[in-house]
Protein backbone atom coordinates (compact mmCIF):
# COMPACT_ATOMS: atom_id res chain seq x y z
CA UNK A 1 0.00 0.00 0.00
CA UNK A 2 1.83 3.18 -1.20
CA UNK A 3 1.62 6.61 0.90
CA UNK A 4 -2.00 7.79 -0.78
CA UNK A 5 -3.98 4.57 -0.29
CA UNK A 6 -2.31 4.26 3.50
CA UNK A 7 -4.13 7.86 3.80
CA UNK A 8 -7.23 7.00 2.20
CA UNK A 9 -7.60 4.04 4.19
CA UNK A 10 -7.07 6.67 7.23
CA UNK A 11 -9.78 8.42 5.69
CA UNK A 12 -12.18 5.69 5.19
CA UNK A 13 -12.21 4.09 8.58
CA UNK A 14 -12.36 7.90 9.96
CA UNK A 15 -16.10 8.32 12.15
CA UNK A 16 -18.26 9.86 9.36
CA UNK A 17 -18.72 12.55 11.84
CA UNK A 18 -19.02 15.09 9.14
CA UNK A 19 -15.07 16.81 9.94
CA UNK A 20 -12.88 13.75 10.69
CA UNK A 21 -12.81 12.78 7.36
CA UNK A 22 -11.79 16.41 6.14
CA UNK A 23 -8.97 16.77 8.80
CA UNK A 24 -7.45 13.99 7.40
CA UNK A 25 -7.72 15.32 4.17
CA UNK A 26 -6.23 18.47 5.45
CA UNK A 27 -3.15 16.84 7.29
CA UNK A 28 -2.46 14.16 5.28
CA UNK A 29 0.21 16.40 3.53
CA UNK A 30 2.21 16.61 6.67
CA UNK A 31 1.99 12.40 7.18
CA UNK A 32 2.87 12.22 3.81
CA UNK A 33 6.03 14.61 4.13
CA UNK A 34 7.22 12.79 7.37
CA UNK A 35 6.87 9.19 6.10
CA UNK A 36 8.95 10.31 3.17
CA UNK A 37 11.67 10.96 5.32
CA UNK A 38 11.55 6.99 6.37
CA UNK A 39 12.56 3.99 4.02
CA UNK A 40 9.86 1.84 4.93
CA UNK A 41 5.66 1.59 3.81
CA UNK A 42 5.21 -0.52 7.01
CA UNK A 43 6.74 -1.22 10.03
CA UNK A 44 5.96 -3.34 13.11
CA UNK A 45 5.17 -2.17 16.85
CA UNK A 46 4.89 -4.11 19.51
CA UNK A 47 1.53 -3.90 21.35
CA UNK A 48 0.59 -4.99 24.50
CA UNK A 49 -2.34 -6.79 25.34
CA UNK A 50 -4.74 -4.30 25.83
CA UNK A 51 -3.94 -2.69 22.39
CA UNK A 52 -2.11 -0.30 23.89
CA UNK A 53 1.72 0.51 22.27
CA UNK A 54 4.77 -0.89 24.40
CA UNK A 55 6.47 2.61 25.40
CA UNK A 56 10.29 2.32 26.61
CA UNK A 57 11.07 4.48 29.07
CA UNK A 58 14.98 5.62 28.18
CA UNK A 59 17.03 7.41 30.44
CA UNK A 60 20.18 9.66 30.10
CA UNK A 61 23.26 8.52 31.00
CA UNK A 62 24.89 12.02 30.98
CA UNK A 63 21.75 13.53 32.51
CA UNK A 64 20.39 11.33 35.74
CA UNK A 65 16.86 11.82 35.57
CA UNK A 66 16.17 12.88 32.52
CA UNK A 67 14.12 9.91 30.61
CA UNK A 68 11.94 9.81 27.28
CA UNK A 69 9.47 7.66 26.61
CA UNK A 70 9.41 6.21 22.91
CA UNK A 71 8.09 3.66 20.73
CA UNK A 72 9.89 1.36 18.76
CA UNK A 73 9.15 0.68 15.21
CA UNK A 74 10.39 -2.18 13.53
CA UNK A 75 11.02 -2.49 9.94
CA UNK A 76 10.12 -6.09 9.34
CA UNK A 77 7.27 -8.40 11.29
CA UNK A 78 10.59 -10.36 12.04
CA UNK A 79 12.37 -7.74 13.62
CA UNK A 80 9.55 -7.06 15.89
CA UNK A 81 8.83 -10.84 16.91
CA UNK A 82 12.42 -11.15 18.13
CA UNK A 83 11.71 -8.21 20.35
CA UNK A 84 7.91 -9.15 21.50
CA UNK A 85 10.10 -12.20 22.69
CA UNK A 86 12.47 -10.45 25.27
CA UNK A 87 8.69 -9.14 26.53
CA UNK A 88 6.96 -12.33 26.78
CA UNK A 89 3.77 -12.88 26.44
CA UNK A 90 3.12 -9.10 27.46
CA UNK A 91 3.74 -8.30 24.14
CA UNK A 92 3.21 -9.03 20.69
CA UNK A 93 4.20 -7.44 17.13
CA UNK A 94 1.40 -5.60 14.87
CA UNK A 95 2.15 -4.21 11.59
CA UNK A 96 0.74 -1.05 10.27
CA UNK A 97 1.34 1.19 7.58
CA UNK A 98 3.58 3.94 8.23
CA UNK A 99 1.26 6.86 8.10
CA UNK A 100 -1.07 5.20 10.68
CA UNK A 101 1.72 4.66 13.21
CA UNK A 102 2.66 9.28 12.90
CA UNK A 103 -1.26 9.69 13.09
CA UNK A 104 -1.61 7.61 16.18
CA UNK A 105 1.81 9.22 17.38
CA UNK A 106 -0.58 12.38 17.68
CA UNK A 107 -2.84 10.96 20.13
CA UNK A 108 -0.41 9.23 22.01
CA UNK A 109 0.08 11.83 25.68
CA UNK A 110 3.46 11.19 27.26
CA UNK A 111 5.13 9.90 24.27
CA UNK A 112 7.97 11.68 23.00
CA UNK A 113 9.30 10.36 20.43
CA UNK A 114 9.00 7.16 17.75
CA UNK A 115 12.12 5.28 16.37
CA UNK A 116 11.64 3.56 13.30
CA UNK A 117 14.86 1.22 12.76
CA UNK A 118 15.35 1.21 8.59
CA UNK A 119 17.75 -1.67 8.65
CA UNK A 120 16.43 -5.57 9.28
CA UNK A 121 18.15 -7.06 11.95
CA UNK A 122 19.70 -3.88 13.08
CA UNK A 123 18.64 -2.36 16.24
CA UNK A 124 21.84 -0.09 16.74
CA UNK A 125 20.34 2.92 13.97
CA UNK A 126 16.89 4.06 14.09
CA UNK A 127 15.55 7.40 13.06
CA UNK A 128 13.79 9.17 15.89
CA UNK A 129 10.98 11.30 15.27
CA UNK A 130 9.97 13.75 17.96
CA UNK A 131 6.14 13.61 19.12
CA UNK A 132 6.18 17.91 19.08
CA UNK A 133 7.87 17.29 15.37
CA UNK A 134 4.94 15.93 14.07
CA UNK A 135 2.39 18.23 16.08
CA UNK A 136 4.03 21.32 14.89
CA UNK A 137 3.87 20.53 11.30
CA UNK A 138 0.06 18.97 11.47
CA UNK A 139 -0.73 22.34 13.27
CA UNK A 140 0.44 24.30 10.84
CA UNK A 141 -1.74 22.28 8.05
CA UNK A 142 -4.55 22.16 10.27
CA UNK A 143 -4.61 25.98 10.38
CA UNK A 144 -4.18 26.35 6.73
CA UNK A 145 -7.91 24.16 6.80
CA UNK A 146 -9.00 26.52 9.44
CA UNK A 147 -8.38 29.93 8.19
CA UNK A 148 -9.06 28.80 4.17
CA UNK A 149 -12.45 29.76 2.85
CA UNK A 150 -15.77 27.26 2.90
CA UNK A 151 -16.80 25.65 0.01
CA UNK A 152 -19.40 27.63 -2.36
CA UNK A 153 -22.28 24.98 -2.00
CA UNK A 154 -24.61 27.75 -4.18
Amino acid sequence: MDLDQQIQALIDQAPPDGSTPQILKAIAPALILIAQQLQHLEYSILQAVDQSWAIVVLSNLKEPGREKKVVYAFPTFQDASSAAAVGGDRVRPVPLPVTHILFQMIALEGLDSIVFFEKPGNQEVGTEIPRQQVQELVTVYLQQYRSAPPPDIA
